[in-house]
C-alpha cells in the first residue's frame, strides 16, 4: 500500500500516525509545508518520501506533488490528513485519482451541520431543532417556536469558532452587528447538556473495531468565547445509549475505514441523547493519548493496522479515567507548575504546551493523568485550574 499523508508535520500526532503506518508495512509519502530539515526524526524515518508544497491551500501545486508520486511510486492507494480543515481537499485529491475512500459528492455531508441532520434522522437519532439564518423574521419566528436561549454557530465549522449563545433580542442585535459577511449560519435551540461523545475504528466493511468515549462538562462554546480554560475526561466505558447511538449513525453515514469522532449531548434534566455533530477523523487534542493512558493501547497502532488490512488487536478493556485540565497564560491560579507534579506527580502522564492556533478552546498549557477513581481525577482538575481570587 502506497498512503500519501497530507501535512504530516501539524498536528504534531501526524508523525506518530505516519510511524505506526510505516511500521505495518504501508509506503508513508507526506506533502506538506514544512522544510525537510525541521521534521522530527520519528517522522523522516517513517516517511519513503517528502514533497514540500510552498503553499497547502494552492490545489495546483498539491496536484503536481501527487503526480510526482505517482510518476515515482506508480498507483496511490490512500490520501489522508486526519485534519477538519483539509477534509475538502482530502475528497477532491480522491475523486480526481480515483482513490478509495470519501469523495468530492459527499464531503458536503459531513462538514455541514444543516446536512447532518438527515443521517442522524435515518439512524433514529434524535437532533438538535435548527433552521437557516436565512434572515431577522426567519430568527424570530423560530423563537416563537423554540424560546430563548438559541445558538448561533457556522453551518460550517468547528471548535466553536464564531459560535454565540443568543439570551435576548439585545444578544441577537449584537450578533446581526457583528456576523462575518459570506457565511452562513444556522440556528439551533440551546440544550442544556453535557457533551458525551463516539470515538473510534470503523474498517473497511464498515465493522466498528474499536470504540471509546469523552465527558464534556463545560461547554467549549462558553470557554472560547471567555478565553477560560477547558477540562474534560476520557472515560474507560461507552454509555450504553451512546453506543447505540454511535453505531447506528456510524451504519446511517456509510463511513469506512476510519476513525470517527460524533458528539451528543446528554440532557440534564432526563438524559436524553441528542445528536451534535459528526467528525470523520480522530479526536481531536490529546484525546487520542487519553484513549491509549485509559485502554492501554496504542490506537495509533491499531488505526495503522486497520488502513493496512490487518487484524486490530483487543477486545481492549478500559481501566482509567483519563483527565486533562488546561491553564491560560492570562489566569492567575493558586498551584504553581512544580506544587502540581509534588501534589499529583505519580498521576501525571503528560504535560506541555499547547500549539498557538489551539489555544483559545485547549488552552497555553495542560496536563493530562490518569486514576481507577474519577473522584480523584475530578479533585485534580479542581486543584490544577484553582484561581485566585
Amino acid at each position: 500500500m502506497k498512503f500519501v499523508y497530507f501535512s504530516p508535520h501539524f498536528p504534531d500526532n501526524g508523525a506518530t500516525f505516519c510511524s505506526r503506518l510505516a511500521s505495518a508495512g504501508v509506503t508513508v509519502l507526506g506533502i506538506g509545508d514544512a522544510s525537510y530539515e525541521t521534521l522530527r526524526p520519528e517522522l523522516k524515518s517513517a516517511l519513503a518520501e517528502y514533497y514540500r508544497v510552498s503553499n497547502m491551500e494552492d490545489g495546483d501545486q498539491v496536484l503536481r506533488a501527487m503526480g510526482h508520486f505517482i510518476h515515482r511510486w506508480g498507483r496511490i492507494d490512500r490520501f489522508e490528513s486526519l485534519n477538519e480543515h483539509w477534509l475538502e481537499q482530502d475528497a477532491g485529491i480522491r475523486t480526481d485519482f480515483n482513490i478509495p475512500g470519501i469523495k468530492r459528492d459527499f464531503v458536503d455531508n459531513l462538514k455541514q451541520k444543516s446536512k447532518m441532520r438527515a443521517f442522524f434522522d435515518k439512524a433514529g437519532v434524535e437532533t438538535i431543532r435548527q433552521c437557516p439564518y436565512v434572515d431577522r423574521a426567519g430568527v424570530e419566528a423560530f423563537i416563537g417556536e423554540v424560546g430563548y436561549p438559541l445558538v448561533i454557530k457556522p453551518d460550517q465549522g468547528s471548535g466553536a469558532s464564531n459560535t454565540v449563545k443568543i439570551a435576548s433580542a439585545g444578544d441577537l442585535d449584537r450578533f446581526e452587528a457583528s456576523r462575518r459577511p459570506g457565511v452562513s449560519y444556522v440556528v439551533e435551540q440551546f440544550i442544556d447538556g453535557i457533551v458525551l461523545t463516539y470515538d473510534g475504528l470503523v474498517d473497511r466493511e464498515g465493522r466498528i473495531v474499536f470504540a471509546a468515549s469523552h465527558r464534556f462538562e463545560q461547554s467549549i462554546m462558553g470557554v472560547v468565547n471567555a478565553d477560560s480554560h477547558l477540562n474534560y475526561y476520557c472515560l474507560p466505558h461507552v454509555d450504553p445509549a451512546i453506543e447505540q447511538a454511535g453505531r447506528a449513525a456510524i451504519a446511517s453515514f456509510g463511513i469506512r475505514e476510519k476513525f470517527f469522532h460524533i458528539e451528543f449531548f446528554q440532557t440534564r434534566v432526563d438524559k436524553r441523547i441528542v445528536a451534535l455533530e459528526i467528525n470523520m477523523r480522530p479526536p481531536g487534542a490529546w484525546m487520542t493519548d487519553a484513549i491509549n493512558y485509559a485502554y492501554d493501547m496504542d490506537v495509533y497502532r491499531e488505526w495503522a493496522s486497520m488502513v493496512a488490512d490487518r487484524a486490530v488487536g483487543g477486545p481492549f478493556k478500559g481501566r482509567y479515567y483519563v483527565g486533562y485540565a488546561s491553564r491560560k497564560n492570562h489566569i492567575r491560579y493558586v498551584n504553581g507548575h512544580q506544587a502540581i507534579l509534588k501534589a499529583h506527580g505519580d498521576k501525571i502522564v503528560h504535560f506541555a504546551p499547547i500549539e498557538a492556533v489551539f489555544s483559545r478552546a485547549m488552552g497555553n498549557f495542560a496536563y493530562q493523568f490518569r486514576s481507577e477513581d474519577f473522584d480523584e481525577v475530578k479533585a485534580i482538575v479542581r486543584f490544577i485550574q484553582a484561581v485566585e481570587d
